[in-house]
């Protein structure tokens, strides 16, 4: 009698991916179909937002350009003539020109306007004359058309409540993207790959195939951009960014400012309309450059009370950075406070970098232009992957099954245990994130109820 061995006759087993890959997967899945119009979204209005200081400079050059002269009124008389359009407004800070054939910035405060917001008056200034008057935001001094797509990006337009979108989409982010990395690297494994197919498409690959291998190979090209863009933009967060200050503010990482009694780079605060001579002006700034503030372009911000310091603090924020700032006494022309960006922490001066180049302003035209291929692949991504997704659509019956149910318990407990710890340290250090998360496990759940209550038969 002969044997027939097992392998011949039996059938082979089938397929099965282990716990973790499961587990990714099933979250990739998820994060990148629900939250990746977030991203999107994202994407699109900080694209917009990278290409809008040339178009800024255009839109508003009446505002910001006039001829060049080889004499330059004092500070004073182009405070005056601005003051004199703003009869009733309160005087709160001055940018001297930059440079010949560009215009003098004298800001308002107006409790008309919102947060960080102040009216701006241009002022020539080798004649004096006012070209003009725009409501500016924060220390950038971006212009009313820059600053909406700025409020696009950050919150839709819709205030403080659709902040929540931008910090989702940064929350999730990272998560996606390692998530991804860690899918690709081992299908790469397991087809035995050479390093270059990494970085590349796979070669011959057709229909969703080679969809997934495009959306592979570029996910792992902008793997560090979109690191760097989601850890910069959780910054700004409204419920992650006040844990990240909270955190750099227990590590002795936070940015040093000025203790002077003012508002180091921001102007005056409230108190700021009481009346200063505007001779002061020249004064404190011709103190301010023999203390090193050499910049050309700067802030000379009024005190914020009677007895409190003026400030003058260097805006200049390409690289090299210069952001130095200094408080003068307005009375004995002292310097009573500095502060200097080469005495940062060093993961101050990192975050410093790290927010100019995420805005597009730290190398010029080369970090903008570096900012729009990513955006171009961040997109690119995301449709193929919806693309995907449509292909496997739940009305074709697979589309929720992806990756079966049930992989926790396939996987060891001990890695278990580490994905819940992990998963409740970052739900609370990003709320948004661990919110989103559970609203994840919930879906799932449902689904997976529904699933069963569907191929159970029906009893009596």
């Amino acid at each position: 009698m002969s044997v027939i061995p097992k392998s011949a006759t039996s059938p082979p087993a089938p397929r099965t991916r282990s716990g973790w890959r499961g587990l990714v997967l099933r979250l990739h899945f998820y994060a990148g179909l629900l939250v990746g119009p977030f991203i999107l979204v994202a994407t699109v209005t900080g694209v917009l937002y990278v290409l809008t200081p040339q178009l800024e400079s255009v839109l508003y050059s009446e505002q910001l350009r006039v001829p060049p002269t080889a004499q330059q009124l004092t500070l004073a008389d182009q405070v005056r003539a601005a003051v004199a359009t703003e009869p009733g407004g309160e005087l709160a800070a001055v940018r001297p020109a930059p440079e010949p054939g560009a215009t003098t910035r004298v800001l308002f405060n107006d409790e008309a306007l919102g947060e960080s917001e102040r009216r701006t008056v241009f002022v020539d200034p080798g004649t004096g004359e006012v070209q003009g008057s725009l409501v500016t935001y924060g220390t950038s001094g971006v212009l009313p058309f820059r600053m909406t797509i700025d409020q696009l990006h950050r919150n839709l337009l819709l205030g403080e409540p659709g902040r929540l979108y931008s910090e989702l989409a940064a929350s999730w982010l990272w998560v996606v993207a390692l998530g991804g990395l860690a899918l690709w690297v081992a299908r790469w494994r397991a087809r035995r790959a050479s390093i270059r197919d990494l970085v590349r498409a796979e070669p011959g690959a057709l229909g969703r195939r080679r969809m997934l291998s495009r959306h592979g190979s570029l996910g792992v090209w902008l793997l560090l951009g979109a690191l760097f863009l989601s850890a910069t933009g959780l910054t700004w967060s409204a419920y992650a960014g006040e844990n990240v200050s909270a955190l750099r503010a227990s590590l002795g990482w936070s940015t040093p400012s000025l203790e002077s009694g003012g508002h180091a780079g921001h102007g005056g605060g409230p108190g700021a309309h009481h009346d200063v001579d505007p001779a002061q002006f020249d004064s404190v700034l011709a103190t301010a450059r023999a203390a090193g503030i050499d910049a050309g372009l700067i802030e000379i911000g009024l005190p914020a009370e009677h007895g409190a310091a003026w400030t003058v603090t260097e805006i200049k924020r390409s690289w090299p950075t210069e952001v130095d700032a200094v408080a003068v006494d307005g009375d004995t022309g002292a310097v009573v406070d500095e502060v200097r960006f080469a005495d940062y922490p060093l993961m101050a001066k990192l975050a410093r970098w790290g927010i100019d180049a995420h805005m597009g302003v730290l190398f010029g035209v080369a970090n903008q232009l570096v900012l729009v291929a990513f955006g171009v692949g961040m997109i690119t991504l995301i449709v193929l992957g919806y693309r995907m997704w449509w292909l496997r659509r739940p009305t074709r019956g697979r589309g929720w099954r992806l990756v079966p149910r049930g992989q926790l318990r396939g996987a060891a407990w001990p890695a278990v245990i580490v994905a819940v710890v992990l998963a409740v340290v970052l739900g609370w250090f990003a709320p948004l994130l661990g919110v989103s998360l559970l609203a994840f496990l919930v879906i799932d759940a449902l689904l997976a109820r529904r699933s069963r209550s569907v191929q159970s038969p029906n009893r009596p």
